[in-house]
Parts: structure tokens; sequence; C-alpha cells
């Protein structure tokens, strides 16, 4: 899954950013966490998968912001996703 950030999500800035998400169900505690790989420490949640996505993107936001406050490199969009199949009834 992949979150796009665009002008219009940060007003006063030119571009965008796309970065790839891990979406998962905790049973245990009734929610969907959101991690970002590229942007490591960047996480959140929500009590639905709208909610936790509409959260990573503030997140997003924040994080970039937060780095740019103290003088760090903002790390490129570079992770990529992939899915494999494995037949576990051999």
């Amino acid at each position: 899954m992949r979150s796009t950030i665009t002008t219009k999500d940060w007003p006063g800035r030119t571009g965008s950013r796309t970065d790839a998400l891990i979406l998962e169900w905790d049973n245990e505690g009734q929610a969907y966490h959101v991690t970002v790989p590229a942007l490591p420490g960047c996480v959140t949640h929500g009590s639905t998968r709208e909610e936790a996505l509409s959260r990573i993107q503030e997140a997003i936001k924040g994080h970039i912001q937060g780095l740019k406050l103290i003088g760090e490199p903002i790390p490129e969009s570079d992770v990529d996703i992939a899915e494999v199949q494995v037949n576990v009834f051999d």
C-alpha cells in the first residue's frame, strides 16, 4: 500500500511524496497499526482502516517537518513492497 501527500495536503510546498506503508490489524487492540518503513519511527493507528490511513498522512507530514526543524535529511521513499505466494500444504 502506498500513501501520497500532495501540495494540497501541505500548503505552501511544492511536489509530492509517495511512501509504502505497512498496515496491520491488531485483534487484541482492535485497531489498525500503520508504519512507514522509509521513515523509521513514523507510526500511528486507527480503529478503522480509513482512520489509520488518514492519521498516517498527518504523521508523515509531522515526521518530515520535525526532521527539517532539527536539520536532519529527509529519507527518500525508496522502499519497495513485494508479495510472495507460499504453498504451505506440501
